[in-house]
């Protein structure tokens, strides 16, 4: 894998397109509000499993979702 790419995702902007707040979306998937945070961040990926209920609670298409994007 190229080591310049960074795994990134689209979750804070598709919360607040729902009017969520991060611990209600927390409470639907049954991780932390840290949790939350963390994945929006980038400080923490979330796996394969996650991502996919995340993707089910925000009404998202994974690839919609997750991305890779180049860094320098």
């Amino acid at each position: 894998m190229n080591e310049k790419l960074m795994f990134k995702n689209h979750i804070r902007e598709a919360r607040k397109e729902k009017k969520l707040s991060q611990g209600e979306l927390a409470e639907m998937v049954g991780v932390s509000r840290q949790t939350i945070s963390s994945i929006e961040t980038g400080l923490f990926h979330p796996t394969a499993k996650l991502a996919l209920i995340l993707c089910i609670a925000l009404d998202q298409k994974f690839e919609d979702m997750f991305y890779f994007e180049e860094i320098d």
